[in-house]
């Protein structure tokens, strides 16, 4: 016990702002863990330790229950305190499999454990992840202009609310999300979208993603084909991809997803679209090729998900009307977001399932997530009700259109007519195209070290790249910066893609 407390005191430091029970609780878990004090050894009596360590009494005390609590140690009344045996079972930990890393089943096939600390699915989503270190900046792809959002009208409208002091608004979501917010939303849409809907069928989720995955785990099972356009947005993908569906990707062309024969003889049980602006290259989808769609899927049973990615900001044009609402067999799930519409930091999104599925649906989000936010979606609620959000949309699509207007100027000025712009008839942002023979991944990631942000549509694509080119946003970026910006990107194309390569001079 000497030696014990001898190691406690040089171990201490009184100097220091951290309590001396606290050291000397950490330091006592350290010697059992590590085996310094071995299980069955008694420990000194609080008043001898005290008296050696020059501690109060009352912080040994402490220290003893707290770890008789955690179960470093046993007492028993009139014989003292003693270490717990607290060492693995090595019977259920040592097995077979995770003896021999390299033992293979009788088949010679390598064994199921051990493995990595990913699972296959798991790694494959780290792998092909698509997200960006950075959020904002020219030329960064479908981000709002946040300085633009009316602040102070949301915090208006959020301090009216607390001021009301609901209690209600504390707790978790009831079934679905807010009831005065889901009725906001179908007036919404009816009127913006043409979304054919009640408050009951539409479901308050995080985003888009959430809205993907809770529509996957109540409508598809484990190995069921999912299609996917091709090329399509990777956050999807991922979601399609990590709830176990076996992905299909379809080509899109110029009147959107348009299914070969070998894609139709298999019929899938997810198809999820983007019908009014196609993402990423931006095409609509024909009237001819929806009902096409809305037929196959209902003689199929296939679920259609309708991601209607910021449709509303349509440059020239009124918006389109949605797939949903000419679905008469109820097998779309529409779903959408208010992200990009107000802020991304706002979370909040929504979905609109078919009658028949709304009771079931508002059990498998307040089961699965156990919904919150409802703060947050009230003040949305107040704001689209008192007509904000229809202003506010109106004001960003004017503001978007010209920021668009001058990307495409600084385009053309810098390259003619030898770059294409797609997809620029909606949405925040187009596809700047590139040669044939260029890397569009190298590109992007030279702008990156060169402080401008554009996505590869190389990684938009699963099975064969079709086109090359950059993903080019402009919403987030303000009008006196666009062209200095896409000067600096320039230079980075004009190195990468239309350098000539200098000839070599003949030996001799």
């Amino acid at each position: 016990m000497v030696i014990l407390s001898e190691w406690l005191a040089a171990q201490l430091d009184k100097e220091s702002a951290e309590p001396a029970y606290r050291q000397l609780l950490q330091l006592m878990q350290q010697a059992i863990l590590t085996g310094r004090l071995a299980p069955g050894s008694k420990l000194p009596s609080s008043r001898t330790l005290a008296g050696d360590l020059g501690v109060a009494r009352n912080t040994v005390l402490h220290v003893y229950d707290q770890l008789s609590a955690e179960g470093y140690v046993l007492s028993t009344t009139g014989s003292g305190t003693y270490v717990a045996d607290t060492r693995p079972d090595c019977a259920a930990v040592s097995t077979p499999a995770a003896a021999d890393d390299s033992a293979g089943d009788e088949n010679g096939a390598g064994a199921a454990f051990p493995r990595g600390d990913m699972s296959i699915r798991g790694q494959r989503l780290i792998d092909e992840a698509g997200v960006s270190a950075k959020q904002w900046g020219a030329f960064m792809p479908g981000v709002p202009d946040v300085a633009e959002f009316p602040a102070r009208t949301w915090s208006r409208l959020q301090a009216r609310l607390w001021k009301s002091a609901n209690h209600g608004l504390l707790t978790y979501a009831p079934g679905g999300g807010y009831r005065p917010l889901r009725r906001a939303l179908s007036d919404y849409l009816r009127v913006a979208r043409s979304v054919r809907c009640t408050p009951d069928q539409i479901i308050i989720t995080t985003g888009i993603h959430q809205s993907i995955d809770l529509a996957v785990r109540l409508l598809a099972d484990y190995g069921d084909i999912a299609w996917v356009e091709e090329p399509c947005y990777w956050g999807a993908r991922s979601v399609l991809r990590a709830s176990g569906l076996k992905l299909a990707p379809v080509p899109v062309d110029a009147e959107g997803l348009n299914p070969r024969e070998q894609d139709l003889r298999e019929p899938p049980r997810i198809a999820l679209v983007t019908p009014s602006h196609q993402y990423p290259l931006g095409m609509v989808m024909s009237l001819a090729r929806r009902r096409t769609l809305l037929e196959y899927a209902r003689q199929h049973k296939v679920w259609i998900i309708e991601d209607d990615y910021d449709s509303e900001f349509r440059y020239g044009s009124r918006p389109l009307a949605s797939l949903q609402g000419l679905d008469d067999s109820g097998r779309v799930i529409y779903v959408g977001s208010l992200g990009k519409l107000l802020f991304p930091g706002l979370r909040i999104g929504y979905m609109v399932v078919p009658e028949r599925l709304a009771a079931m649906f508002r059990t498998g989000v307040a089961e699965l997530y156990r919904e919150g936010q409802l703060m947050q979606q009230a003040v949305l609620a107040e704001f689209i009700m008192d007509g904000y959000l229809t202003s506010h949309v109106r004001r960003m699509r004017m503001l978007y259109g010209e920021r668009r207007q001058l990307l495409i100027d600084a385009v053309t000025s810098h390259f003619g007519d030898a770059l294409p712009v797609m997809g620029d008839e909606a949405g925040l942002h187009f596809v700047l195209g590139l040669p044939d023979h260029a890397d569009d991944r190298a590109i992007a990631a030279a702008a990156y070290d060169a402080g401008v942000i554009v996505r590869p549509l190389a990684a938009y694509y699963s099975v064969r790249q079709e086109l090359k080119g950059l993903l080019t946003g402009y919403a987030c970026v303000p009008h006196e910066e666009i062209e200095p910006a896409f000067a600096t990107l320039a230079q980075v194309i004009e190195t990468h893609a239309f350098a000539k390569p200098q000839k070599q001079r003949r030996a001799g």
